[in-house]
């Protein structure tokens, strides 16, 4: 029996968190979305990437390393029907991953780290792969191999890039602490370099370090030596919460934020715990409050649309620019993440107007996507709701942090509301489409 799907939009008035639809038939908007698990592995420098799947799941992954002109690291080893009926996966993985390092090695040498990507075949089938594994260490004892996995369906346990963000961090060893470095885990994009962080830290004297700052394996294991590490991004979190706690480190989690009293709590919480000068707070939140001035000066009543593939704090995003007099109309998002609570209660109170649209619902793939008016999107979602050119192709808050993060915000609206872009081209290309991606 055929049954009436939920509403795909809800005034904000109207909310409750954390889920804000049903969940039902889904659509996938031709417009890209955050990075996925081939992005993220490709960040361990030197490594390879191997996945072992059948051709019908294939397809994204292979798409993806070919986008980023990676193809040279990434690997496949094909499964077929025959296999799993014959009772051969185990095998086919074994010799495959095996097949692939022996031709790696004779045409361009071992790479340090393999990455390994089994999947949902292999936990329906219980295959051994710690045996797998055991075989694999063996014979190729001088790399290292990464238990990566491909398993999308999992959706009530932790998803892939989750897990990917931990075990990318497994081989750090164990090492003598350097109290004078930092390190920067579970985070895909580099703070830009006049991010608040790294000012206040090399103010401080300490060495700051990501994955995005290493150029070879050798270097990406010398991020173990760091005394207190640091995560930006809630989707890192776990994974730096595990690592940080096998090598004993300290953890600080201090997440972008467009609330002013959540910046300045973090950067008192650093500078407390790193012995750092605090930072002339008054003269930050005057420097944020003149550029978002000059944004609503330009733009005046125009509606602007944005998204959580953007940012992971969309509700703070649009509090922030509606508390600074900007028409923010519509936020694209299927669920409130729980560190948006008080945003969301605080959109209830004062916007109760605002729209927060799913980008999955199967309306919206014949919703009108025509604004009679010119308007300004952040994010690709909202870009292709919207149906216009005018949008700032960012994901996952890309390295924006702090209040020069806002200051940034604030000038890639004024370069996106004067500058069109073609979002035919642009918005389809998946993470490696964004400017701010390596």
């Amino acid at each position: 029996m055929l049954k009436r799907l939920g509403p795909s939009v809800v005034a904000a008035g109207d909310a409750t968190a954390p889920e804000l639809f049903a969940s039902k038939l889904e659509f996938n908007p031709p417009a890209h979305g955050t990075w996925n698990i081939v992005h993220i592995g490709m960040l361990v420098p030197e490594a390879h990437q191997i996945y072992v799947c059948a051709l019908n799941c294939m397809r994204g992954v292979v798409l993806t390393a070919a986008e980023m002109g990676a193809r040279d690291r990434f690997s496949c080893v094909i499964l077929k029907e025959e296999d799993i009926t014959k009772g051969k996966v185990e095998e086919v993985t074994l010799r495959g991953i095996s097949d692939v390092l022996h031709k790696l090695e004779a045409h361009a040498g071992l790479p340090p780290c393999v990455l390994v990507f089994p999947v949902c075949t292999h936990l329906f089938l219980g295959i051994n792969m710690a045996h797998v594994y055991r075989e694999l260490e063996a014979e190729f004892p001088d790399v290292d191999f990464v238990r990566a996995f491909m398993d999308p369906i999992s959706k009530r346990r932790l998803i892939p890039d989750q897990r990917l963000r931990k075990v990318m961090y497994d081989p750090l060893p164990a090492c003598e602490a350097d109290p004078r470095l930092v390190a920067l885990l579970g985070s895909d994009f580099a703070l830009d370099p006049d991010a608040d962080l790294r000012i206040l830290l090399a103010k401080g004297g300490y060495d700051f370090r990501s994955v995005h700052d290493c150029a070879t394996y050798d270097e990406f294991k010398g991020l173990a030596r760091a005394s207190t590490m640091l995560c930006t991004y809630p989707g890192g979190l776990f994974g730096a919460k595990k690592v940080s706690a096998r090598l004993q480190r300290r953890l600080l989690y201090v997440p972008s934020s467009f609330d002013y009293a959540e910046i300045e709590h973090h950067e008192r919480e650093l500078c407390k715990t790193l012995g750092i000068e605090l930072p002339d707070f008054e003269a930050q939140r005057a420097l944020c409050d003149e550029a978002l001035e000059r944004v609503r000066v330009v733009l005046g009543s125009a509606p602007i649309a944005l998204d959580a593939v953007a940012h992971p704090r969309p509700l703070g995003m649009a509090r922030l620019l509606l508390e600074h007099g900007l028409n923010v109309t519509e936020v694209y998002l299927d669920a409130v993440n729980p560190e948006e609570a008080d945003e969301l209660s605080w959109l209830r109170d004062h916007a109760p107007g605002v729209q927060l649209s799913s980008t999955v619902l199967p309306e919206l793939r014949v919703a009108p996507r025509v604004r009679d008016r010119k308007t300004l999107a952040i994010g690709p979602r909202a870009a292709w709701f919207c149906g216009t050119s005018y949008f700032v192709n960012i994901v996952q808050g890309a390295g924006l942090w702090g209040f020069a993060g806002i200051r940034t915000l604030a000038r890639l609206m004024l370069e996106a509301w004067e500058s069109p872009k073609d979002p035919q081209d642009i918005i389809p290309r998946k993470g490696f489409g964004c400017p701010s991606c390596f």
